[in-house]
């Protein structure tokens, strides 16, 4: 070999290795970044027995990654489902505290109770009035609270929409780049993991699909089949409502025209942050207001005073509880729910003495005249407080779609939506376990095939400054060879 030859040799790995340790220092510097992909130079042998860098290539793993970005789509669903319903179980579900609608039933009964073995004394009266004014309270409160879950729902949808069209909208500007430079067998592995990391970011608010097409272009799709990017992103609309009326669904998100979510969606998206606030906007937090409704409604109707001197009988008039000022309002018509009507619930002003009323008129009939029990007017009248106490453990019908029993008394349907609220809670918190495990078992694996190994990079970079060294003393031989020859020709 000349020395010529020996010298561009050496230059040429001096240059291909200075290449691959600043590659190997990109690497170190990327080891934290969840969405860095190891880069690798590879190097080519020149028709001079030389060395040069080719190109830069990056670790991947289609496979790892496809299912990482599922797992994320089905968190962070599972996860907006679960944070509403912590909210509804910690404030009206918890069926150990004194506060939730069941546990209220029980206040109001017992105090019931007590005023039917003492009739006569106002004290007890006041007691029931006292427990019956919480007991509506509550049911208002967590029917305000339903509508607060449901308007924030709806608010978050909003910003969760806003957010896929900002990153679609980087997406295009990324995504053309890399077609670009894919052309000119450029170095485009940044804008390669850019692109996967904005990816990542959107299956958090939808399931996607990710297909490949020539020089490095990529369509996306919702997990339903609805085309979201191809070449240029399509538009996603969401008309947040300015009000939520109870029971009523919420508007739709469209793709492209094409509605994705809601009853009505022809092509429903499967995961995602948007299914899960759409799940909790219509279907959960509806379901529960129906059943907050319907214990309303059961409520009305367990103290309900019928015409007590017909036929004819005139119609059953609300008694303790009411939920209108009307003077004759009538008992709900129900099932089905309606809805809203935990909201209205009060006590009747005509039995709070806080109100101008008297709570003998629960003893002796709340509406008078036709509807007047104690007859006789005798303060050791008990009969109507102790058929109140029957009323809250009698059997009525109530709405099914509420996903409780149709049949049972008021007491027991209470109760068993407070079951079913922690039911649910406790069963997708268990999704919620078991999606974040998943996800954490699925980034994991995609990192070890695709992240950096510091201890390997390390060692690489060792090897590298092995071989730099070993260039730079030939290209010294060759300077002290070309020195000698100078010298011998002088």
């Amino acid at each position: 070999m000349s020395l010529s030859v020996a010298l561009n040799t050496a230059r040429s790995a001096i240059q291909s290795t200075t290449t691959q340790i600043a590659t190997s220092g990109k690497n170190v510097a990327g080891a934290d970044d969840p969405n860095y992909s190891r880069k690798v130079a590879r190097t080519v042998t020149t028709d001079d027995g030389g060395a040069r860098i080719a190109y830069v290539t990056r670790s991947n793993n289609s496979t790892l990654y496809t299912r990482m970005l599922n797992a994320t789509s089905s968190q962070t669903a599972q996860s907006a489902v679960l944070d509403g319903l912590d909210r509804l179980a910690t404030t009206v579900g918890d069926p150990e505290s004194d506060l939730s609608p069941a546990a209220k039933i029980g206040q109001l009964s017992s105090a019931l109770v007590e005023f039917a073995n003492a009739p006569d004394d106002p004290l007890f009266g006041r007691n029931v009035v006292t427990s019956a004014n919480d007991l509506a309270t509550t049911l208002n409160d967590a029917s305000a609270l339903v509508d607060t879950i449901r308007t924030e729902a709806d608010q978050d949808i909003g910003s969760s929409v806003a957010r896929i069209n900002k990153i679609l909208a980087d997406f295009e500007v990324v995504n053309e780049k890399i077609v670009s430079q894919s052309r000119n067998s450029a170095d485009m592995t940044d804008l390669l993991d850019k692109r996967d990391a904005l990816i990542s970011s959107l299956s958090e608010e939808m399931g996607i699909t990710v297909v490949n097409r020539e020089k490095n272009d990529v369509v996306l799709y919702t997990d339903s089949g609805v085309t979201l990017f191809e070449t240029h992103p399509r538009t996603v609309t969401f008309n947040q409502s300015t009000v939520l009326s109870p029971g009523v669904p919420g508007n739709a998100v469209l793709v492209d025209g094409v509605p994705v979510t809601g009853a009505g969606a022809t092509m429903p998206l499967q995961s995602g942050r948007l299914v899960g606030l759409t799940q909790l906007r219509d279907d959960i937090s509806n379901t529960f207001q129906r059943q907050l409704d319907e214990t309303a409604r059961g409520l009305i109707t367990a103290f309900a005073e019928t015409d007590q001197v017909g036929p004819p009988f005139d119609p059953d008039q609300p008694g303790l509880f009411t939920y209108t000022d009307t003077p004759t309002p009538g008992i709900p018509a129900g099932p089905p729910a309606t809805p809203g009507l935990a909201g209205l619930l009060k006590v009747n002003p005509a039995a709070d003495p806080n109100q101008g009323g008297s709570t003998a008129r629960i003893r002796d009939g709340i509406n008078g005249g036709d509807y007047t029990y104690n007859t006789t007017g005798a303060a050791s009248y008990s009969a109507r407080v102790s058929a109140l106490v029957d009323g809250l453990d009698a059997s009525q019908g109530f709405d099914p779609t509420t996903g409780l029993s149709s049949t049972s008394s008021v007491t027991e349907f209470a109760a068993e939506s407070t079951s079913w609220i922690e039911g649910l809670r406790a069963t997708t918190s268990r999704g919620v376990d078991q999606s974040t495990a998943i996800l954490a078992r699925s980034s994991e694996a995609l990192s070890n095939a695709t992240g950096v190994n510091l201890d390997e990079e390390y060692a690489m970079q060792l090897q590298f400054e092995q071989s730099y060294a070993a260039s730079a003393k030939l290209i010294g031989l060759i300077d002290e060879l070309y020195k000698t020859l100078l010298t011998i020709v002088r």
